[in-house]
């Protein structure tokens, strides 16, 4: 029987009625309490990391995930880490990319409502985490949700409320759980006897996201730049920039590379990914700056990416190097 670790950081899963609303309250122990029948799946032990609504998780308690993984990965043969689904996109995403090639699985869950309720989604989500964490063909880093296994770079909170509150973004589930059965959709990938993951303990957290809007004008780019090493834009349809290569939107990003700072280009639809080559509006203004282009990645993974990448290096051959080498199926060019 394997042996599972869980890591609770606490989110919705873990809440309880504060009389100011929802505040992660239960602890590692008390939500393993609610569903016994793990324990005929693995031996599980529980560590409490933190006690957070995953608004307030970010790059730092990132690293501290990644640490507790990396300090207990001989101990065990797989991790379960409870989380708020608000979040748990963006933290899923950075755990590929900070725990990479791992033969063991890392499974992040959470729910929609309190495992205390009667009516929750919590049970079963835990439960096939579990299950899916004890699998003989599973590795890496996963999202399980709602019966699916979504790669960790691939997942979108797209339901606020809803059970089925997570898709995989333009690429196929890794498996989904029916009956307590795993059915997988892709090849388990083939690692060998005593294969080790790599493990990072960096990232910059000084990335930031500009939604671009019709009629928006660049002071807001023109003002952040030395505040910040990194900016997605996010763009319309398949990806282009109001003005072309000569507008004021150009100018200021030309004044972010002079500086040395990295620019990103994606778009602001969810499914099928940017293509700046189609139009000219995005033609000019990828040729004249030569700028990395997100593709079909999902927001969480380039932002999360970027973050990764920034942390390893500065040097902008080396960070489009890193940013499209593909970890996880993250990125289809």
């Amino acid at each position: 029987m394997k042996r599972i670790l869980m890591l609770a950081t606490g989110g919705t899963i873990a809440s309880m009625e504060s009389g100011e609303g929802l505040s992660p309250a239960i602890t590692s122990e008390e939500i393993l309490s609610h569903v016994p029948a793990v324990g005929k799946l693995c031996q599980v032990e529980a560590v409490q990391l933190m006690n957070l609504d995953s608004t307030n998780i970010g790059p730092g308690h990132w690293l501290e995930i990644a640490g507790a993984i990396r300090e207990r990965y001989d101990n065990y043969d797989g991790f379960v880490i409870t989380h708020g689904t608000d979040t748990m996109a963006y933290t899923a995403a950075a755990l590929s990319y900070l725990i990479q090639d791992s033969p063991k699985p890392i499974v992040i869950t959470g729910s929609q409502k309190s495992i205390a309720l009667n009516d929750t989604d919590a049970r079963r989500n835990l439960y096939d985490s579990f299950l899916y964490a004890s699998g003989r063909d599973s590795h890496d880093v996963s999202l399980v949700f709602d019966g699916r296994v979504i790669l960790g770079t691939r997942a979108r909170k797209e339901r606020s409320k809803s059970f089925n509150a997570f898709s995989c973004v333009d690429y196929p589930e890794r498996a989904v759980i029916r009956d307590g059965r795993i059915i997988c959709y892709l090849a388990p990938r083939s690692y060998a006897y005593g294969a080790e993951p790599v493990f990072y303990d960096k990232l910059e957290d000084k990335v930031l996201l500009l939604t671009l809007i019709p009629g928006m004008g660049a002071e807001a780019l023109e003002l952040l730049k030395d505040s910040y090493q990194a900016v997605i834009l996010q763009s319309f349809g398949v990806g282009g920039l109001p003005g072309g290569g000569s507008g004021r939107l150009a100018q200021a990003m030309e004044e972010w590379l002079a500086a040395g700072k990295t620019i990103v280009m994606m778009t602001q639809v969810p499914y099928e990914g940017s293509d700046m080559s189609v139009y000219q509006v995005g033609q000019q203004v990828k040729e004249r700056f030569q700028l990395m282009e997100a593709y079909n990645m999902t927001l969480e993974a380039a932002a999360t990416k970027l973050m990764w990448v920034l942390g390893q290096t500065r040097d902008p051959e080396q960070v489009r190097e890193l940013f499209y080498r593909p970890v996880q199926f993250d990125v289809i060019r």
